[in-house]
């Protein structure tokens, strides 16, 4: 957890960014949703005296309230009013600043508008915070001041205000854009280059597109000749800024490094990535994304090659969930929300849960069971259907019964050992630009002798081929045929998995993984 000092830094942070974004959107007019919600907070003043404005951030917050306060004649206070009160009294003074920077406010008009609530109670809610409640308090104290006449609206998160704001209030929400909001952002940042843009395409692209994320965009693609849609959609992906995903540290792959299955790649071209990448048959056509997919198999056999190829042909799209995030630990579901939330605000999205089968081994682990179940069910919102939950397993038997029922689990495809003509492809694609003698393998005789080996058993007996033949050259020995290298990398391979077979499999908390390989 940050510390208080981190939090107060990135709340000064905040009121600088928010000057800069500003001299922009002065300049802008709201768009739609934005102009909706403008409406709804003038026309809740007229009912309630207390009314609170949720929107993520980026989505134009400020300058909705901005605009609203002006439209009353009342009194903004930003972060900025803020962090200059805070300023004068010191770090220890934070509440005595607020309730005095509040009051004055509160007593000079009759409508005040405080704008990032949410800043301060994460300071005062902070675990090492030592007075606690106290701008609770403050607050308290503020309605408690107000005269019949007078109105607070108060600017957070979609986290909400804290519980004596809420009681009191009145909610307005702005949490998504539609591409008329997208639209009305380009057209006036980008003046005549926005002409003949797809807007709808690109809010199917980048559904969670904000206003702040969008000025960047035009910021940048300002600068070039011509927009397209195209050409925005590539700027966009390479942001990369949803996926939690490094994609530099994922070792690039495509279908074609998985062989002999090709009725999985099939599947998955057309079930999986036709729904995300053909825009105009997914709109005919209402095309989604199986919602629940299965890749069973032995291990080695390319479950995991899938997740690194979709993450770079999906890139912020994309949300891994694996080893990395200990099941059971404190922080595992604060990072369990987080990318399954933000998997919900880019779909169509897919969230890849590697080896699944390891984490249900241990059976404590129930919250993680019924978290996932619920949500191939749909049942949080709506953007929960448009999110393809995809789970890798070598033992399906592990998995819980009621995951793998018809409707939560679409698609089920098998990754299975590659055949001998996919053994040989892959033997003889490791074997490209090597030197002599391994340019002279017999490729199809090393196949024939691999029979039940998976695709990363050939690629490490290549590897200890060449090893062993190295092995011989450094120390002057004699060098033998080089398919005898290749067979005694195979034996020694063979004399390990049946060692393994015997050792009797370890617990969840015996298992160590580092989630993607990037070699």
């Amino acid at each position: 957890m940050a510390s208080m000092e981190t939090l107060f830094a990135q709340a000064m942070a905040h009121a600088e960014t928010d000057r800069q974004i500003e001299e922009i959107g002065a300049r802008l007019t709201l768009t739609p949703a934005q102009q909706e919600a403008a409406d709804a907070l003038l026309n809740g003043l007229l009912r309630s005296r207390v009314m609170e404005f949720r929107a993520h951030n980026g989505m134009g917050r400020t300058a909705v309230l901005q605009q609203v306060c002006a439209a009353k004649h009342g009194t903004y206070l930003g972060v900025k009013s803020l962090v200059d009160a805070w300023m004068v009294h010191a770090w220890s003074g934070l509440e005595r600043a607020t309730h005095d920077l509040f009051d004055q406010a509160l007593s000079a008009t009759d409508l005040l508008v405080i704008d990032d609530l949410h800043l301060i109670v994460n300071i005062v809610d902070h675990y090492n915070y030592t007075l606690g409640k106290l701008f609770e308090a403050v607050l308290g104290a503020l309605l408690a001041r107000m005269a019949p006449s007078q109105r607070l609206i108060v600017g957070v998160t979609s986290e909400g205000a804290p519980d004596c704001i809420s009681r009191a209030s009145q909610a307005v929400n702005l949490f998504e854009f539609e591409s008329a909001d997208l639209e009305a952002l380009f057209s006036k940042l980008l003046g005549p280059k926005a002409a003949g843009l797809d807007f709808a395409k690109i809010h199917r692209f980048a559904p969670a597109l904000t206003a702040a994320a969008s000025k960047k965009a035009c910021l940048w693609m300002r600068m070039e000749e011509s927009v397209t849609t195209e050409s925005l959609i590539e700027y966009l992906s390479s942001l990369n800024l949803a996926s939690n995903v490094e994609l530099e540290e994922v070792q690039p792959v495509t279908w074609a490094d998985l062989r002999g299955i090709d009725d999985v790649v099939q599947a998955l071209e057309t079930k999986i990535a036709l729904p995300f990448e053909n825009d105009a048959l997914a709109t005919e056509l209402n095309l989604k994304p199986k919602r629940g997919v299965l890749l069973a198999g032995p291990p080695g056999t390319g479950k995991t090659t899938v997740g690194r190829a979709l993450a770079h042909r999906l890139k912020g799209k994309f949300f891994l969930i694996d080893g990395t995030l200990v099941a059971g630990t404190e922080c595992f579901y604060t990072k369990l929300n987080r990318i399954v939330r933000a998997a919900k605000q880019n779909a169509p999205s897919i969230i890849f849960i590697d080896d699944a089968d390891v984490i249900f081994e241990n059976e404590s682990e129930r919250g993680f069971y019924r978290y996932l179940l619920t949500l191939l069910d749909g049942m949080e919102s709506a953007s929960a259907e448009r999110v393809c939950v995809m789970l890798t397993a070598m033992n399906v038997s592990s998995l819980p019964v009621a995951l793998l029922r018809s409707g939560r689990i679409e698609l089920w495809l098998e990754m299975r050992l590659p055949d001998n003509a996919a053994r040989e492809s892959i033997v003889s694609e490791r074997l490209v630009g090597l030197p002599a003698p391994f340019d002279l393998v017999d490729a199809a005789a090393i196949a024939e002798a691999a029979r039940g080996m998976t695709g990363a058993d050939l690629k490490a007996m290549v590897e200890d081929a060449k090893l062993l033949f190295a092995g011989d050259r450094s120390r002057d020995k004699a060098v033998r045929p080089v398919e005898e290298y290749f067979f005694e990398a195979l034996r020694n391979i063979r004399l390990n998995k049946s060692l393994y077979a015997r050792r009797k499999p370890g617990t969840l908390a015996d298992e160590v993984r580092v989630g993607f390989k990037t070699e």
